[in-house]
C-alpha cells in the first residue's frame, strides 16, 4: 500500500489511527464529490463523519471565511473580548432553538463539548453521578470516552472518571438508575456509533420526568444528530422533549472544527462564579471558524430542503433495504445504518465501493453495519449513480 516517499512520509511521520487509512491522496473536494490526485473522483456517502452536511467547499461559506479572514482572525482568549462573528453565530444558532437553550459556549470540537457539560452537570448539581448510554460515542478525551461505552476502545486508558453508569436505550426499567446522586444522563438522541439507534418518543418522555423529578440535568448530544442531518434542524424536534443541555459540533463550522455547549443562562452562568473562569478556552470561538459556522446556520435555514432529505433517505432504505444481504436498515433522514450479516462482509463492501468510487465508513461499536451519511444536498442523479455502485458490492458477497 506504501510505496511512493510521498506514501512513506505519510506512513513514518504523521500519526495513525489504523493500519488500514483508505489513503486517498485529496486534490479538491466540491458539492459531493471529492477528486483524487490522479483525478478519480469519489462520492461522498459519509460527509466527512457527517461534517460536510452541506457538501464541500459550500460557496456562502467559502465566502465567510474570506470576509473574516480580511478582518481579523485569533484577537484573544474566549470571553474577553466582543467579537461580531461569535454574537451573529450565537444569536443565529439560538434562533433555531427553545427558548430555554438561551446561551452558547463555543469550544473547539464535539468532544470538547461533552467535557464542557460533563463539568456543567457537576457543577450546577453539586453532584457526581453520571449516567451514560450502552452503545454511546461521546469522543476520546478522558471524560468523553468515560461516557463512552466501547470497552475496547477504553481498556488502555483507564483510570477513567469514576461515577459513570451506563443505562439501555429504550428500557424503562433502567430509569431508576437515576436518582438523587445523579448530576447528569448523557444520550445522544439518535445514537450514531452503535448503528443508528433511535429512542421512542415515550421513552424520552419518561427519561425527561425522571431527569426532573430527581434533578438531574439531561444532556442531548448531536454532534453527529443535529444540523439537520435527521430531516429536522435538530434531532430532539423528532420527539418533543427538550433538554437542559445540548451539545454540537461536527457540522455547525461547515468543514471548519467548532464545537458548542449550549444551555439556559442561569446554568451557564455556573462558569463564570465560584470559582470564576470554571471553564476556559483559548481558541475556543475563534473568529474565523464562527464566521464559518454561521454561514453554515444560515445554509441550514435557507437552503436544505427537509422533504429533499426525507426522499432521499427513504430512497436509499427502498434500494438497499430489499437486498438479499441488507439484514435492516435504521434510519432517521439521512442518518442511516445498513446491517449486514458480519464484520467481513462491511469490510468487503466499504472497500469494494471505495475502489468504484464511493465513500462509506463503519461504526465502531457496531462493526456488522456500515454507515451512510451523504450531504444533505446531494443530487438524486449522484445518490442512484452511488447505490448502483453499493449494490453491486452487496452482490459480489458470498
Amino acid at each position: 500500500m506504501f510505496t511512493s516517499m510521498n506514501d512513506l512520509f505519510f506512513r513514518n511521520h504523521l500519526a495513525q489511527t489504523t493500519p488500514f487509512p483508505m489513503v486517498i491522496e485529496v486534490e479538491k473536494a466540491s458539492g459531493s464529490r471529492i477528486i483524487s490526485k490522479t483525478g478519480k473522483q469519489y462520492i461522498d456517502l459519509v460527509s466527512g463523519l457527517s461534517v460536510s452536511n452541506f457538501g464541500h467547499g459550500h460557496p456562502k461559506i467559502k465566502e465567510a471565511i474570506h470576509e473574516q479572514t480580511e478582518k481579523h482572525l485569533h484577537v484573544m482568549v474566549y470571553g474577553e473580548f466582543r467579537q461580531d462573528p461569535q454574537e451573529m453565530c450565537a444569536k443565529n444558532l439560538c434562533s433555531l432553538l427553545p427558548d430555554s437553550l438561551d446561551t452558547v459556549y463555543f469550544v473547539n470540537s464535539g468532544t470538547e463539548a461533552i467535557e464542557a457539560a460533563m463539568k456543567l452537570t457537576k457543577r450546577s448539581t453539586g453532584r457526581s453521578k453520571i449516567i451514560s448510554f450502552k452503545g454511546a460515542y461521546h469522543g476520546s478525551t478522558q471524560g468523553a470516552m468515560s461516557v463512552s461505552y466501547n470497552e475496547s476502545k477504553k481498556r488502555s486508558y483507564r483510570p477513567l472518571i469514576p461515577g459513570i453508569e451506563f443505562i439501555q436505550l429504550n428500557n424503562f426499567d433502567d430509569l431508576e438508575s437515576i436518582d438523587s446522586s445523579c448530576a447528569g444522563v448523557f444520550l445522544e438522541t439518535i445514537q450514531g456509533d452503535a448503528g443508528i439507534r433511535i429512542p421512542t418518543s415515550k421513552y424520552l418522555e419518561e427519561l425527561r420526568k425522571k431527569c426532573d423529578a430527581v434533578g438531574a440535568l439531561l444532556v442531548f448530544d448531536e454532534i453527529q444528530a443535529g444540523m439537520g442531518r435527521t430531516g429536522k434542524s435538530f434531532a430532539f424536534e423528532h420527539f418533543g422533549v427538550t433538554p437542559d443541555l445540548l451539545t454540537l459540533g461536527k457540522a455547525l463550522g461547515g468543514g471548519l472544527p467548532i464545537g458548542a455547549l449550549v444551555s439556559s443562562r442561569k446554568l451557564m452562568e455556573n462558569f463564570s462564579q465560584q470559582p470564576m473562569l470554571g471553564h476556559i478556552t483559548t481558541f475556543g470561538g475563534n473568529p474565523l471558524i464562527c464566521a464559518a459556522a454561521n454561514a453554515a446556520l444560515n445554509v441550514l435555514k435557507n437552503e436544505i430542503n427537509f422533504k429533499h432529505v426525507e426522499k432521499m433517505g427513504k430512497l436509499i432504505e427502498s434500494r438497499l433495504g430489499i437486498h438479499e444481504k441488507v439484514i435492516e436498515v435504521r434510519r432517521k433522514g439521512l442518518f442511516i445504518a445498513i446491517e449486514l450479516s458480519d464484520a467481513n462482509q462491511v469490510q468487503t463492501v466499504v472497500e469494494r465501493a471505495l475502489k468504484n468510487g464511493v465513500i462509506l465508513f463503519w461504526f465502531l461499536s457496531s462493526p456488522q453495519a456500515f454507515r451512510i451519511a451523504p450531504p444533505l444536498n446531494i443530487e438524486e442523479q449522484e445518490l442512484e449513480e452511488a447505490l448502483t455502485n453499493i449494490i453491486n458490492a452487496l452482490s459480489t458477497l458470498q
